[in-house]
């Protein structure tokens, strides 16, 4: 689990998107903002220059720059070298704005990443704060199919031969979506949100027995491929006679207790594996359950209130 990113990791993620140069304080990449500090710095990760509550990416933008200017001499030094004191992780100006020389100079004697954008201060903000939060989020690697499936992630789990790639194959010649295979990332990005990305080494790539290594991408195509989605359900495969023997699991499905996934809890449908059942169609049935379900309609439910009123009509009459 990732617990730390640094300056430079940060610029060669983003330089691209937000049009980042960096200026001086080259000796600084390799600055790093800690998962604690995540959790407990006060006011954010980025924020507009704050001599105060300092941030840990200080964006320096047009008030900014005349705010500095307004200063005298000796008052604009002491800032200078007060916000240096601070260690920020980096410095960005704006809009592609003239950086002042006394500030180039301060970030060099420091070794403070001193980085210039074209981008406005409120886009640099919000790109910022998400990517640094998501970098530092709290994630965990689980075995299993990670597919879309209906618009919804669906984690195929099960023991190893229960036919968990077999099935991923049948799903995707159905029209839905490989995500991962075998090894899917989760990263808590929100408190009720799980969102699970692909290994780079893994990228594209399912392992079938009898077939070996297949690219998904190559064989069925750009949209039988997906970058990540988010965890809404855990489909487990098990044997015939493992899962729940219970009569009333005949009306409500083979479900056990969620499955917690880092500090969330995740439904599970158990799928029981034999000869002649059609695991792809059950799991489309499956994740049409789920749906229905999260929408506030349970069939089962429905059964049941039927049955009773029916038994209550008959004892009064």
């Amino acid at each position: 689990m990732r617990t730390r990113i640094s300056a430079r990791e940060l610029f060669e993620q983003l330089h691209e998107r937000l049009s980042l140069r960096w200026l001086a304080g080259q000796e600084g990449g390799h600055r790093t903002l800690e998962r604690s500090e995540q959790q407990t710095r006060r006011p954010s990760l980025a924020g507009y220059l704050n001599v105060i509550h300092p941030n840990k990416v200080q964006i320096i933008g047009n008030a900014e720059l005349a705010w500095l200017d307004g200063l005298d001499a000796r008052l604009r030094w002491e800032t200078l070298e007060k916000i240096m004191g601070f260690a920020p992780m980096a410095l960005v100006i704006t809009q592609d704005q003239l950086c002042p020389t006394d500030l180039r100079n301060a970030a060099n004697e420091s070794g403070t990443p001193l980085w210039v954008s074209s981008q406005r201060g409120h886009e640099l903000l919000s790109l910022l704060q998400y990517q640094m939060a998501r970098a530092l989020a709290p994630r965990a690697s689980l075995h299993g199919v990670f597919m879309e499936i209906y618009s919804i992630g669906v984690l195929l789990t099960g023991e190893s031969g229960a036919g968990k790639s077999e099935l991923a194959l049948e799903l995707i010649s159905r029209g839905h979506r490989l995500v991962a295979d075998d090894a899917p990332e989760f990263t808590q990005i929100a408190p009720d949100v799980l969102d699970g990305t692909c290994p780079e080494m893994l990228q594209d790539m399912l392992e079938v027995r009898g077939l070996g290594v297949m690219n998904i991408r190559q064989m069925f195509g750009d949209t039988a491929v997906k970058r990540n989605k988010y965890l809404r359900l855990i489909v487990q495969l098990v044997k015939a006679g493992e899962a729940g023997t219970e009569a009333m699991a005949r009306l409500t499905g083979e479900t056990s207790a969620p499955h917690r996934v880092l500090d969330l809890e995740v439904p599970v449908f158990q799928l029981p594996v034999a000869a002649g059942r059609n695991l792809a169609v059950l799991t489309e049935a499956a994740v049409r359950l789920h749906i229905l379900r999260a929408n506030g309609a349970d069939p089962a439910a429905a059964f049941l209130a039927r049955h009773a009123t029916l038994l209550s009509r008959s004892h009064e009459s």
